[in-house]
């Protein structure tokens, strides 16, 4: 059953990252047929935390699990901390008004923010092959999103849930075959004070001087209760609308800033899909969100060229920056990964590139590093695809930020290991040493610190994410045999610097009270 342009009635209830796609990771401003659950005194305000017990919980997504019957209908788990169980969300999940459906990938994207100020975090879901019923009609991959409330009684059952098509979500937006709304969130507090929403829509059409430009992309932003529709054609935003840029196919931010991606901009006539990122603040002008800066390879500064399939700006991480000067972290770092970028004569080795963003606007490029470059582990190899996937963390945020409080770790999926082919690993840098080779690392399954035995097709680095202590490692496509339905292992980002042994721990379905159900498991949010 295809979607309706709907709003989902949102239910009490009787009862309580990744898309397998290289092209590519105050209130919430809707009062809908009900209210607002109410604010809750026992949630702690630690974040993530869905079920405010006041210790962090984990997302770990699953776009391609059977649902029902249905084929890649996909999974959402949350794994409350302490060992408190798992709660599981699908189209399946009481409240909501979706149906699971073959191919729908309920969980592609996740994102977190406090919508209603109750202290619990609250979990927005991106649906972005869902089809959605037009004038009776079957729209393909127009796409939905939804948002589950949590509540000390947790989320998922019994939760007050909305959901979305582009059309309900924004006024005068249109429900698309192929816009794939949802496909990319970020989601925050912005330094206003208030919760903030961004929603990529890569597939969307923009129309320029009576031309319809396919797959140009944009993205929806919603502060508060203002919510937009942004392209490259918007007020203020740099950059030329072509068919095919996919705006919005990536995204990343803080409080203070979010950047938007641009895979497949076309840089001057010939560097198709060469990539660019449009970085952003939160300050609404006529309810825009401020576009402070546009880079790409042929920007002043930047190492590199600018070349056809680069595909710059297709995985983006971001994190807060402290300058010396000042009292709290008004810059931010933005790691871009560089997935298709050929090194000398070596196609899609890959690379990425460290930036701070400054409150100006201004940015300087930190590193540019592939692993050609001097000093870095490892050789550049025929689609390595390195920076498919990164994740840049300030492991202190209180502190000016120095080399000891930044780390970053860059997915290359397509590396082979041991001559098996495409085991892929994950490689750590500290970006702010003075060589980005200093202190680097290669990690690896079957190593010291991450369990397992390479296997062909493993892509291993193809789902990263980072909290401040903690990298959390998805492989969806393992091809262990133990586990063959995906595994995520969470790795202090101590034990990886070697000042610590606090071990990995490993979850996966069928063990630790998570379900034997899933497909992709640990494609992480």
């Amino acid at each position: 059953m295809a979607l309706k342009g709907w709003v989902v009635n949102r239910e009490s209830g009787i009862s309580g990252i990744l898309a397998v796609v290289v092209l590519l990771f105050g209130t919430l401003g809707v009062t809908v047929a009900g209210t607002e659950p109410a604010a809750a005194a026992t949630c702690a305000g630690v974040t993530p935390d869905y079920n405010g017990d006041g210790i962090v919980d984990t997302v770990v997504t699953d776009p391609q699990a059977t649902v029902n019957g249905a084929s890649q209908a996909g999974l959402v788990r949350v794994l409350y901390g302490g060992d408190k169980g798992v709660s599981e969300i699908s189209q399946a999940t009481t409240g909501m008004k979706a149906v699971p459906e073959p191919g729908d990938q309920f969980g592609t994207a996740v994102a977190r923010a406090d919508f209603n100020g109750d202290g619990c975090t609250d979990l927005v879901i991106g649906t972005p092959y869902e089809d959605v019923t037009v004038s009776g009609a079957d729209v393909k991959d127009a796409g939905c999103l939804h948002v589950i409330y949590g509540s000390p009684s947790g989320i998922g059952e019994g939760s007050v849930i909305e959901g979305y098509t582009q059309s309900a979500f924004t006024p005068g937006a249109d429900n698309e075959a192929g816009d794939h709304f949802g496909y990319a969130l970020q989601a925050s507090a912005a330094n206003t004070g208030k919760p903030y929403l961004v929603v990529g829509v890569p597939g969307e059409d923009v129309v320029v001087d009576g031309v319809d430009l396919a797959d140009a992309g944009a993205i929806i932003y919603q502060q508060g209760s203002d919510r937009i529709t942004v392209t490259q054609k918007s007020p203020g935003v740099p950059g030329v609308v072509e068919a095919g840029d996919q705006f919005g196919a990536s995204l990343a931010g803080t409080s203070r800033y979010f950047a938007v991606g641009v895979p497949g901009e076309t840089i001057g006539t010939d560097a198709v899909a060469a990539g660019a990122v449009t970085v952003f603040n939160h300050t609404l002008t006529d309810g825009y969100p401020t576009a402070i800066a546009s880079m790409g390879q042929d920007s002043a500064g930047m190492a590199g060229v600018a070349e056809a399939g680069d595909r710059f700006g297709a995985a983006l991480s971001m994190t807060g920056y402290r300058p010396s000067t000042e009292t709290y972290n008004s810059d931010a770092l933005l790691a871009i990964g560089i997935p298709g970028e050929d090194i000398g004569d070596v196609p899609d080795a890959g690379g990425a590139t460290v930036m701070r963003i400054e409150p100006s606007g201004s940015f300087t490029q930190l590193k540019a590093f592939d692993a050609g470059t001097a000093d870095v582990e490892g050789d550049p190899e025929a689609g390595d695809f390195m920076g498919q996937r990164v994740a840049i963390t300030n492991t202190d945020t209180s502190v000016v930020t120095s080399t000891a409080t930044v780390r970053l770790a860059v997915g290359i999926p397509g590396r082979d290991v041991g001559g098996v082919e495409d085991a892929g690993v994950i490689h750590v840098f500290n970006p702010l040493d003075s060589h980005i080779g200093t202190a680097d690392k290669i990690i690896e399954r079957g190593s010291s610190i991450l369990p397992g035995t390479p296997n062909a097709r493993d892509l291993t680095g193809m789902s990263l994410r980072s909290g401040a202590t903690t990298l959390y490692i998805g492989i969806p496509y393992s091809k262990d045999p133990g586990t063959s339905k995906g595994v995520l292992y969470t790795m202090p980002w101590s034990d990886i610097d070697g000042t610590t042994t606090s071990g990995t721990k490993t979850f996966q379905p069928g063990a630790g009270g998570i379900s034997d159900i899933g497909a992709s498991f640990a494609a992480v949010g």
